[in-house]
């Protein structure tokens, strides 16, 4: 089971991941080009995608072991993950008779809920990495489990210049129906990004955290999985992405020593001076962390310098 002490100090940090010819996070609803601002070109990663790759990276570092499960997995149906942990809570038989009543539950059983409903949610939380860390909506289903805030929150990453994604067309010797059987090969198409760079911010809250139990062990688990979750996410269609720097603040209390924004704004990237980046070699000269005079109450981690 994962440690019930939760963090004591808030962070914020910058977190930097790269791409050469691949597709990072494509756009399902624009035939899964790369996603990017129209208005500026530049490329862009979800919170989700970033929150993807860390689930998975935990699915094979703790491998489902207790208090490190998986909420939102494959194939996962989340309204029996719920009842599950009913199960645990209010005992199988009180669980299966909510089911059979659906909608048309009595007062007695509406009442149990509510008032176990505290530790519903704990357990949800105590079971799940992912809950305890990301929160999660649990209200769907007869078996009410409440809502979580999570600690950890990702911004979008945002490429640090403009991409231009290419369309490349495949071919393939095999078909797919019988009656093409006679053709030679048949057409597709795959996007790809040359070379970006990223930059994402992510915030992690003492005072949720203390609410969901996400503990210093998650945390540590929580930078591992930052350093090396695309070394176990290769595909043909994200080519080669690696973590290239990130930078840690913590502060000395919960609530905060100094403003995020003045702290993210001490690592700057400028824009690749050879024009057109096509390796990480061309931000390297350009990356600039300012570690003086940093707030009271502030100290500056480089788990991972982007300078190097």
């Amino acid at each position: 089971m994962a440690s019930q002490k939760s963090i004591s100090n808030r962070y914020e940090l910058v977190y930097l991941f790269d791409v050469l010819d691949g597709n990072p996070n494509g756009d399902p609803d624009a035939g899964n080009m790369p996603r990017f601002d129209p208005e500026d070109n530049m490329g862009l990663v979800t919170d989700v995608s970033i929150k993807r790759k860390i689930r998975n990276y935990v699915q094979l570092a703790k491998k489902e072991s207790v208090g490190y499960e998986i909420y939102v997995k494959e194939k996962a149906v989340l309204n029996k993950l719920h009842e599950q942990v009913g199960e645990v809570v209010l005992g199988k038989d009180k669980i299966e008779s909510m089911k059979k009543s659906g909608k048309e539950m009595t007062k007695d059983m509406k009442k149990l809920l509510r008032e176990n409903a505290k530790k519903l949610t704990f357990g949800m939380c105590s079971k799940y990495f992912d809950i305890r860390t990301f929160g999660a909506v649990m209200t769907t289903g007869t078996i009410n489990c409440g809502q979580v805030r999570g600690p950890a929150q990702f911004s979008f990453a945002r490429s640090i210049d403009p991409i231009l994604p290419l369309e490349v067309s495949i071919t393939r010797m095999a078909v797919t129906k019988i009656e093409d059987e006679e053709k030679e090969r048949t057409i597709g198409k795959k996007y790809v990004v040359p070379y970006a760079l990223y930059r994402t911010h992510a915030y992690i809250s003492a005072n949720l955290a203390e609410q969901s139990g996400f503990s210093e062990d998650d945390l540590q688990l929580l930078w591992d999985a930052l350093l090396g979750m695309h070394d176990h996410d290769r595909s043909a269609a994200r080519g080669e992405m690696s973590p290239r720097g990130l930078v840690v603040f913590k502060h000395d209390s919960a609530l905060g020593n100094a403003p995020a924004r003045q702290l993210l704004e001490r690592v700057k990237i400028k824009k690749s001076e050879n024009g057109v980046p096509r390796s990480f070699d061309d931000y390297k000269k350009n990356i600039e962390i300012d570690t003086s005079n940093m707030p009271n109450g502030v100290q500056i981690d480089i788990k991972l310098d982007p300078r190097k």
